[in-house]
């Protein structure tokens, strides 16, 4: 059995359960990075397994920022009604909402962006000095990387989550997923501003 102050530190930043983390803690001899490590593997499996199933309640969520002149429209999906009314979840609805007036995303995912950006965008970095003259493998694998910053920038799922840095959208919703226990999608947005 583990330490249970040890066990309470863990479950206020994880929100896992306690079976859980005292499985993190043994699987790690008590080491609470390891058993951090552990949890958010656990995590990305659990919301692995959670991908291919329907997510088809949910809410809209709204959010206004301070001063009235951005606000968001947000649809938040999961499986249940039950989790649509579950205090943890509509503050990740409110979150993201949040993070979408803050960084302006273009598109929910990499798959929405239209094949003409793509093109277009590929094409402006294509014609750059920092790719003409290379062989055309350091140029494919330049355009591929200058593509996927672009992408980074304008696609939620990809960008720095605003209130944790180190965390991409996409992995704040997928731990949001192992710790509600049902998969959650983001399906659309619109951000209104002044």
């Amino acid at each position: 059995m583990s330490d249970i102050s040890l066990v309470k530190e863990i479950r206020l930043e994880t929100g896992a359960s306690v079976k859980d983390i005292n499985a993190a803690l043994a699987e790690s001899n008590d080491d609470k990075q390891k058993a951090l490590e552990y949890l958010e593997k656990q995590g990305k499996k659990i919301a692995a397994k959670k991908s291919e199933r329907s997510a088809s309640e949910g809410i809209v969520t709204a959010y206004i920022h301070g001063t009235g002149k951005v606000g968001v429209l947000l649809e938040l999906a999961c499986e249940t009604d039950f989790v649509a009314r579950n205090a943890d979840f509509k503050a990740l609805a409110h979150d993201l909402a949040m993070h979408i007036a803050a960084l302006n995303p273009s598109y929910v995912s990499a798959a929405d962006i239209p094949a003409d950006v793509v093109a277009n965008k590929r094409a402006v970095i294509a014609d750059s000095k920092d790719v003409k003259g290379k062989p055309a493998k350091v140029q494919e694998k330049i355009i591929d990387g200058k593509f996927q910053a672009f992408a980074a920038e304008i696609v939620l799922l990809q960008q720095p989550f605003v209130k944790d840095g180190d965390k991409i959208v996409q992995q704040v919703i997928e731990e949001a997923t192992a710790k509600i226990g049902e998969k959650i999608q983001v399906k659309r947005f619109a951000r209104f501003a002044m």
